[in-house]
């Protein structure tokens, strides 16, 4: 049977943690898988499925929500399809279903690429670019979108992955964000304002269980700290070069899975649904999915709403690109 996802691009390593494995699909260049020395660093899903709460896919142009599909420039009222309907927002940007092309592949990387052209609500051309790459620390993740259109262009960036640590269960793990402020929103999911994460059940800087969380909640101040609230904007614990943001779930045994981005990578939002369909546990059949916990950490280069805001919106002037960098590592793997 054909994938839901179209075709899937196997990437493999050997690195000092165990053979590295990553699947990315043809449809939203999304990660449908990635492993090291057998053991799931996101949540996976069949083939044959759609990714489910839209696991693992690319967010482009905007990530997150508009509210009511509905933006200005210049005056000009631009409305965009409402792909959350029942809240009556658009969702996610306008390539969660598109099919990528195959621009470069090697064993353990592949290059693929995607065009928004112009149409309802964002008259604009972008020519956009993802990379995963399988490295001995983990996984890089490299965007680029160019303006291949006559006006500049609005964009922000962000991808959807969930976090896990193989079979260790989800309410084990501790979570922890490195983030500052919190986006408060209404019930529609779209920002009403901000506040300050301290002495509230939002301040995850220091980690709590995953148990003790229900979340579907937008941060800001992210990598304002570096990876570890380090001076300078500097990573305080080893990890990649670029980094100046890090998140992390960790096991009880010490084991750790950690996002990090680059200084374009501003916010972050963080999603703790029970009804994942998640392998069951004891079971080796990936095919045969139960509801569950799960969590995901979503880079984002700007929150919900940006078009609105304007916060962390990027315009891109015609012929420019503009590049943006995330990945996963581990600790206390292969050991």
């Amino acid at each position: 049977m054909r994938a839901a996802t179209g075709v899937q691009y196997e990437l493999r390593a050997a690195t000092p943690s165990g053979p590295a494995l990553a699947v990315v699909t043809e449809v939203a260049a999304g990660l449908r898988m990635y492993s090291v020395d057998g053991i799931d660093l996101v949540e996976p899903f069949p083939a044959r499925s759609a990714p489910p709460k839209g696991a693992g896919i690319v967010l482009a142009p905007w990530p997150n929500r508009i509210r009511d599909g509905v933006w200005q420039q210049g005056g000009v009222r631009r409305e965009l399809a409402l792909t959350e309907p029942e809240l009556g927002n658009a969702i996610h940007g306008l390539l969660r279903y598109s099919p990528y092309r195959l621009l470069s592949r090697g064993t353990g990387t592949v290059t693929l690429a995607a065009t928004v052209f112009p149409q309802r609500g964002y008259p604009f051309q972008l020519d956009t670019t993802v990379t995963y790459t399988l490295t001995d620390e983990g996984l890089e993740v490299t965007h680029t979108v160019r303006n291949v259109g006559t006006e500049p262009a609005p964009v922000a960036l962000g991808a959807h992955p969930y976090l896990k640590i193989g079979g260790v269960p989800t309410e084990d793990l501790t979570l922890r964000i490195a983030a500052d402020i919190h986006i408060d929103v209404d019930d529609r999911s779209n920002p009403v304002g901000e506040s300050p994460v301290d002495g509230t059940r939002f301040d995850l800087r220091g980690g709590r269980p995953v148990r003790d969380l229900d979340l579907d909640d937008g941060f800001g101040g992210v990598g304002a700290h570096g990876a570890a609230s380090g001076p300078l904007g500097r990573p305080a614990s080893p990890g990649h070069p670029e980094a100046r943001s890090e998140h992390s779930l960790a096991a009880p045994d010490g084991r750790t899975v950690m996002l990090w981005g680059d200084e374009n990578i501003r916010y972050v939002q963080v999603f703790t649904p029970r009804n994942f369909p998640v392998t069951a546990p004891g079971s080796d059949d990936e095919d045969e999915p139960v509801p569950g916990r799960a969590v995901a950490i979503e880079p984002m280069t700007a929150p919900a709403d940006a078009f609105n805001s304007g916060a962390g919106l990027r315009w891109l002037e015609p012929g420019e690109t503009w590049t943006v960098r995330w990945g996963i590592r581990h600790t206390g793997f292969g050991l």
